[in-house]
């Protein structure tokens, strides 16, 4: 499974207008292109940050889509007033508890390490983040995407509501300062959003 990431710094006040028009135009387009299994859109109010995910069978259709989605990427861009930056990952690891509803929040951490230690960083979080994620009050689900060939990698853990996030945020922090230790990784940042749109059909990776 691969995934494609389109972040942008958007004007705030344009926010509720890009996620609609994603929502009610781009979002149908999309999940109808061969090889989609879902797509989803993060977005911190305060400071405009946002970040649109399409989830895909494999490499093969996500790159064969990219021709299609580009001008579909203008617009979104063109509503929300930034400049898109594309990522492409492999999707290593997801787990899912139970699906998210209305209210659910996101905090993604994007760390480094050296591309030969990619494997041994994705079994520290598959045998020691995850299952220790997963106790966290309001857990809804969790994933690790990677790119192998630059060693950068994000995982994204959704809880049921801002509340619950919030309340697990220390545990959070002891739990990503041991994991770098184990992994030998660098965390480059740490966000956390509004899950605006989730509409992903990735199956368990865990």
């Amino acid at each position: 499974m691969h995934a494609r990431s389109t972040t942008i710094r958007a004007h705030p006040e344009s926010l509720d207008a890009g996620i609609a028009l994603i929502r009610d135009e781009i979002m149908p387009e999309v999940l109808d292109l061969e090889g989609c299994v879902g797509m989803s859109m993060l977005v911190d109010r305060m400071t405009g940050y946002c970040i649109i995910t399409t989830a895909w069978q494999s490499e093969e259709a996500m790159n064969a889509t990219a021709q299609r989605v580009q001008p579909l990427r203008e617009r979104v861009a063109d509503v929300l007033g930034g400049r898109p930056q594309v990522d492409v990952w492999e999707i290593a690891v997801m787990h899912r508890d139970h699906n998210s509803a209305p209210g659910a929040c996101v905090r993604a951490t994007w760390v480094r390490m050296a591309p030969e230690e990619m494997d041994r960083g994705i079994d520290v979080y598959r045998m020691g983040v995850l299952p220790a994620t997963q106790e966290f009050e309001g857990f809804c689900s969790a994933s690790l995407m990677v790119d192998r060939s630059d060693g950068y990698a994000v995982s994204s853990v959704v809880f049921d509501s801002q509340e619950a996030m919030e309340r697990c945020r220390a545990e959070a922090d002891e739990l990503r300062e041991r994991a770098t230790r184990e992994a030998g990784i660098e965390i480059v940042e740490v966000g956390e959003f509004e899950l605006a749109l989730a509409h992903l059909r990735v199956p368990e990776m865990a």
